[in-house]
């Protein structure tokens, strides 16, 4: 059985699924492994704009698998410590994937997102739920911190700090309702309508230019990371200068708005 599953349900778009049901999903390294290889594949497909994330069954990915996680690769004559900064890696490897990818990526969660599952969604750019979703920080609950994979990061940063200190240090669920009010998602849907509503999503940014849209995902990446306002407005700048002076699209919008059509962009290719 494959653990992760590559298809393209709509034109242009891209979604991966975390197949395995029967364990909500669980991030165990046999599903962890096949996921960071399929974000690479979407990386190198130039067909592909949007890429959507989500999980098989009714969760969308309940985070460490507790039970059964599978063997880390390549461990043979490590100790502990070697061992936990390799499974670290292959887990950081996900998030600074999706992080990185130069396209957006669209959260489609079907359920419970608990743990690194939480994490995972956060390290999305677009996050839409259905009405069972929810989200819970689990690794206090478990003794553990509830800081991993980038949480303590990204979710700061969508809905503040003080509602993110109190999910992260009571362990408590957030569910989709409230997750909608915070800013953490962006869409609350029907079960049926959930990907329907993303790939309406991946339409809209879809009719844009690639180039237009993967500097604009950059840049506001680079905006929450910005440590100074000048020197991120003189970054924006030059993203926008870049694609301004040498994709012809600005013209090309003009024109279109002139003629009473949708415009082609081609981010300068003949």
């Amino acid at each position: 059985m494959s653990y992760i599953l590559v298809d393209k349900p709509h034109p242009n778009v891209s979604r991966i699924t975390l197949n395995r049901p029967g364990r909500m999903n669980a991030m165990a390294f046999d599903v962890m492994i096949p996921f960071r290889q399929a974000i690479e594949e979407v990386r190198v497909d130039n067909d592909t704009r949007v890429l959507v994330i989500t999980g098989a069954g009714k969760a969308f990915c309940s985070g460490a698998d507790l039970e059964d996680p599978g063997r880390v690769p390549d461990i043979d004559g490590l100790g502990p410590p070697a061992i936990a900064q390799r499974a670290g890696r292959l887990l950081h490897d996900v998030v600074i994937g999706l992080h990185d990818l130069p396209i957006p990526v669209i959260a489609a969660i079907n359920g419970p997102a608990i743990g690194g599952g939480f994490c995972l969604a956060a390290a999305c750019d677009i996050r839409v739920a259905n009405e069972a979703a929810f989200f819970r920080a689990a690794g206090v609950n478990n003794g553990l911190t509830s800081a991993e994979l980038g949480l303590s990061f990204t979710l700061p940063r969508a809905i503040g700090s003080s509602r993110a200190m109190e999910l992260m240090l009571t362990g408590r669920d957030m569910g989709a309702e409230e997750a909608l009010l915070a800013g953490f998602v962006s869409a609350v849907t029907e079960p049926d309508e959930l990907f329907d509503h993303c790939f309406a999503i991946a339409d809209q940014v879809i009719r844009w230019s690639r180039a237009g849209i993967e500097l604009s995902k950059q840049q506001a990446w680079a905006g929450l990371e910005a440590g100074s306002f000048h020197t991120h407005v003189t970054q924006e700048m030059n993203s926008q200068l870049l694609v301004r002076m040498t994709t012809g699209n600005f013209e090309e919008a003009i024109a279109a708005r002139k003629e009473g059509r949708q415009p082609v962009f081609r981010d300068g290719r003949p």
